[in-house]
């Protein structure tokens, strides 16, 4: 930080407060409760939605601030297509919204770049041509402090052309003139610490609500940071090339932005606040993310994560003062958390889940949050309960705390619904983990069937596909079946050009001849779904098929020697009709397989499809598909 002499400030107090009142009254409300918001919580700093998007019927008139789930796009393609080199979803690189800030640059232009373009484009709008107009005070005193051009009088400057004009004029000012931006930094820091100035920067409006006093909050420290930026800029020698209003705007932008996340936020903003997230609390809410896991813990919680916990007497969850700790199977990592809070309790215990525990905790303020152990976590996780005291209930739901090998299994449902407090209800218990904290002996627990087809979470086929297994048939038969011409394959590379070009929709499917069954496996697409198709495969032997997509749709279909036996939507009551459930050869590939239970559905069709067939798809044949990059078009 430059040191500036107290006689300095001494001189610049005169001419900046006179243009901080006269710059205040041109700052629009909108952009200077942003910059205004940037010393609260981080919570407070998001945009407000609702969770459902939009009323729905039986929805409570109860608001909240409901931090988004900030996701980043890369192009446009038709829905649900996926491309079938990115095999993992999760190994996408996060696309850049805005240039990251190198090491060297200065705090101001870094502040400055990351408010985005549109903060500060709206802002020069607003102070351009008073900013323009205005002749910078003479204060004879700066001279000395004022930074001379580059040595070699050279400047080289390159722009993306998505930054904004005040960043990309702040830039070619500092550039020009290295320091300039700290130059400002440090005066506006200086005097808004000034016993003149610091009563000016503390008016706040008789009894303002949380945007009101966020934008006087933001309004009276940009006033400031703006008056000292063209009072520096003004004498600083900027040749022409720089638009000298743009360049003040976002130096001041910039400066005021790095000040007020110093700064505490006024005394009547916090009550404001949490007037505004009662109002906008909304019942129901759902959100969903990941959460950091240490020493097999995360909690629920208001403020702080809990210092100490004891070890749960159910095995799973222990209540704490202002929530409750979940033990988890994993010891570090991450696992995957649901988060749902009711008006009033579910009216059934959810199926699918093998711990689940019920206790009543007491919120001394309202608004937890789901945490790690390091006080981290996902912002849609935070601030999620109501926001009031009280008594509430927790409904802990945990499956795949013993499955240590599989890093997407472990997955964690909390409910929360405002009640009286009551005695720990334990609904069920079943899982190893929990038996071991319980001090009880593990019974044995063979695996579940559908755990053999997890890898498919993790492969190309996660979000839609359809995989058919066909005996008794050849590959020609096969793609016959489709209509795909077997004399004309193609690289998938040259069928997902056509398809991202958007010229075209068609369908497509690869096929692997495996020696005892073929298979076909179609990258969201579901032909073989589809009863003609199945009763053409089958007419040699068997041919069962398992669909699924990213809005979880479902449909499970089997059929035999050109006869379909049964194609129904898994977990959806009297879709199988009780004939087809009564073949046989269909009843022996469903028995055992709890389908109305959501969890894991795709895969528990897959093993359905490979118990009827005899062979089912491995991860090693979905390598051999890719690694052959061939498909084919199916003709209508």
């Amino acid at each position: 930080m430059l040191d500036v002499s107290d006689r300095l400030v001494d001189e610049l107090l005169p001419p900046i407060t006179a243009a901080m009142r006269m710059l205040g009254g041109l700052i629009p409300s909108g952009p200077a409760a942003r910059l205004g918001r940037l010393g609260a919580p981080d919570e407070a700093r998001q945009e407000r939605r609702s969770t459902l998007g939009r009323a729905r019927h039986g929805q409570v008139a109860v608001r909240s601030l409901q931090a988004p789930v900030v996701t980043q796009r890369g192009p446009a393609a038709p829905p649900g297509l996926r491309r079938l080199g990115t095999l993992n979803p999760q190994e996408l690189p996060r696309a850049a919204q805005r240039p990251h800030p190198t090491p060297a640059e200065p705090a101001t232009t870094a502040a400055l770049r990351g408010l985005g373009p549109l903060l500060p484009e709206r802002l020069l709008g607003a102070l351009e041509l008073t900013v323009a107009g205005a002749e910078p005070p003479d204060v004879p005193g700066l001279a000395p402090y004022l930074p001379p051009p580059p040595a070699g009088g050279r400047f080289g400057f390159a722009s993306t052309g998505q930054e904004s004009e005040p960043l990309t004029a702040a830039l070619l000012v500092e550039g020009l003139r290295p320091g300039l931006a700290d130059l400002v930094l440090t005066l506006t820091r200086r005097l808004a610490a000034h016993p003149s100035v610091a009563p000016l920067l503390a008016e706040m409006p008789d009894a303002g609500d949380e945007p009101a006093i966020a934008a006087q909050h933001g309004r009276t420290h940009l006033a400031l940071a703006v008056a000292v930026a063209h009072t520096v800029v003004g004498p600083a020698q900027v040749p022409p090339v720089v638009d000298r209003a743009a360049a003040v705007v976002g130096l001041g932008v910039g400066a005021a932005a790095v000040v007020l996340r110093e700064t505490p936020m006024p005394p009547a903003y916090a009550p404001a606040l949490l007037e505004k997230v009662r109002a906008e609390y909304l019942l129901p809410r759902r959100s969903y993310g990941s959460v950091p896991v240490s020493g097999h813990r995360f909690a629920l919680v208001e403020g702080a994560f809990p210092d100490a916990a004891d070890l749960p007497g159910d095995g799973l969850v222990t209540v704490v003062d202002g929530g409750a700790v979940i033990r988890t199977g994993r010891a570090d990592g991450a696992v995957r958390v649901h988060l749902t809070v009711l008006a009033e309790a579910p009216p059934e215990v959810a199926a699918g889940w093998e711990e689940v525990v019920e206790v009543s905790w007491r919120a001394a303020e309202g608004l937890a949050s789901v945490l790690g152990p390091d006080g981290t976590s996902e912002p849609q996780l935070r601030a999620q309960t109501p926001p009031w005291p009280g008594d509430y209930r927790l409904r802990v739901h945990a499956r795949g705390r013993a499955e240590t090998g599989d890093p997407d299994a472990e997955t964690y449902e909390l409910v929360v619904w405002a009640a009286p407090a009551a005695a720990a209800v334990v609904h069920r218990r079943a899982d190893r983990p929990g038996d071991r904290v319980r001090g009880e002996t593990a019974p044995v627990r063979a695996p579940r069937p559908e755990q053999a087809y997890r890898w498919i979470r993790r492969s190309s086929l996660s979000e839609a596909a359809t995989v058919t297994v066909t005996t008794g048939a050849t590959v020609e038969e096969v793609l016959a079946a489709f209509g795909a011409d077997p004399k004309r394959p193609e690289p998938i590379p040259s069928i997902e050009e056509d398809l991202f070009a958007g010229d075209a929709n068609f369908p497509w499917v690869t096929v692997l001849d495996t020696g005892p069954a073929i298979l076909a496996v179609e990258f969201n697409g579901f032909r073989g779904s589809r009863g003609p198709v199945l009763r053409r495969a089958s007419a040699g032997g068997r041919s069962a098929s398992m669909f699924w997509n990213a809005r979880a749709l479902t449909r499970l279909s089997f059929a035999e020697h050109g006869r379909l036996l049964a194609a129904f939507e898994p977990g959806t009551g009297g879709d199988l009709d009780p004939k087809a459930a009564a073949e046989p050869a269909v009843a022996a590939a469903l028995a055992g397989l709890d389908l109305d239970d959501h969890v894991d559905r795709s895969q528990k069709g897959l093993v359905a499809v490979e118990r009827f067939t005899g062979h089912g798809i491995t991860a090693a044949d979905l390598d051999r598909i890719t690694a052959a990059g061939i498909g084919y078009r199916i003709v209508p």
